[in-house]
């Protein structure tokens, strides 16, 4: 998968993993915020943390994550959050339709009104 197929008028990578209780915690923004605006330009990618194919597969399931989601399995070794210099989870990267990250790690409240933001432009 390329990110650059991916991008969208905005794009957030979302590193997680099914074992990070804050990142769990927070899927449910992200649902309700990927199905208000995806229809609008909005894309998500989920770059898991994982090391456990069924783990995952069942925190995408049961957390309705209907984005694309990517993982080598490797954990903390994950190769694209050695990328993006990920050294804790949640991290989300908040892409503009170019691919230049325009914010960071924003959650909740301040992650939809800067996609709003972000889709008004």
């Amino acid at each position: 998968m390329s990110l650059k197929e991916s991008l969208g008028k905005v794009t957030i990578v979302d590193f997680w993993a099914s074992w990070c209780g804050p990142c769990r915690k927070e899927n449910p923004n992200v649902v309700a915020i990927y199905k208000e605006f995806h229809s609008k330009g909005l894309n998500i990618i989920g770059v898991s943390l994982d090391e456990d194919a069924t783990k995952w597969k069942e925190a995408i399931a049961k957390d309705k994550l209907t984005w694309p989601q990517v993982s080598n399995l490797k954990g903390w070794q994950e190769p694209i959050a050695a990328q993006y210099k990920v050294d804790a989870i949640p991290a989300t990267f908040i892409l503009d339709a170019s691919g230049k990250v325009v914010a960071r790690d924003l959650r909740g409240a301040e992650l939809k009104a800067k996609i709003i933001e972000l889709l008004a432009k």
